[in-house]
This record gives structure tokens, C-alpha cells and sequence, in this order.
């Protein structure tokens, strides 16, 4: 094998290396303001891997002490919370946490969350990348949720 072919083998490689472990794309981030007293809110966005397929294995926040992935299961005729240990991106799909569906659950959050404000949040992913971006906080019984906004 000749050193260019050997260069631009490496270079192929590199390429497809770098793809598959670029950071994941989040748009459409909020998080539902809270009454005083809640001891707990739900965060919503949208997430697209790039490149090869994703987990999300978790999140931070300085707003509470944990944050979990939460989805809704029905069992029994009822509906409930169901925490997940992880969350699957398929490639280059995108995976909405919406109400009523996939969403981060802050839990213990520290005062209660006001509309207008801005929450911090670091998002985990399995290939070592951590995703940092902010969420307004919206009353969703007034106004819409924000869109198409990248980070």
C-alpha cells in the first residue's frame, strides 16, 4: 500500500471516528415553571445524534439536587412515571421529551422555577460528551413552549 493510500485510509477513518462521536444536537429546550412549594419540575427538548447512534445516560443541574429520565408507562389502567436508566438516539433521528412523554425530572429542585427564568443544565451522554445548555422557563398554561432554538 502506497503512503497515500495509507493517508487518506487514516483520514477516512479519522473522519468516520470523528462523526460518530460528535456531540448530539438539542433544540426546543424548557422546562415548565412550578407553584412555590413543588418539590419537583419537568424539562423538555429535543435531541439528534450526530452521526452514529446515542445514549443519553444523564443530567445535571445547579437548580436541583438530581435530575432523572422519566417517561409515562400506562399499567393497570393507569398511568405513571417510569424512570429510565438511559435513553436511546437513534442515528440522526430526533427524540422529542415532551408532556405526557420522555422528559427530565428535576427532583428537590431548590425554589420554586419562575417563568422568564433561565436553568443550567448538563446533559450526559454514553460516548463521554456532556451537552451544556440553558432552558427558559415557561407557564405553559400561558404561553408556548420555545422553538427551533440549537445548542
Amino acid at each position: 500500500m502506497t503512503s497515500f493510500v495509507r493517508a487518506l485510509a487514516l483520514l477516512a477513518s479519522w473522519a468516520a471516528a470523528s462523526a460518530a462521536s460528535a456531540a448530539p444536537t438539542v433544540t426546543d429546550a424548557w422546562i415548565r415553571a412550578t407553584p412555590p412549594g413543588a418539590r419537583t419540575a419537568a424539562a423538555y427538548l429535543t435531541i439528534t445524534a450526530a452521526g452514529g447512534a446515542g445514549r443519553l445516560v444523564g443530567a445535571t443541574t445547579p437548580a436541583a439536587r438530581a435530575v432523572e429520565i422519566h417517561t409515562h408507562v400506562t399499567e393497570g389502567g393507569l398511568q405513571r412515571m417510569k424512570r429510565l436508566e438511559d435513553l436511546a438516539l437513534p442515528a440522526g433521528e430526533a427524540v422529542r421529551l415532551e408532556p405526557g412523554g420522555l422528559h427530565l425530572m428535576l427532583i428537590d429542585i431548590a425554589m420554586p422555577l419562575e417563568a422568564g427564568t433561565k436553568v443550567a443544565l448538563s446533559l450526559r451522554f454514553a460516548n463521554a460528551e456532556t451537552v451544556e445548555i440553558e432552558a427558559p422557563v415557561v407557564d405553559a398554561r400561558t404561553a408556548a413552549p420555545p422553538a427551533h432554538s440549537a445548542h
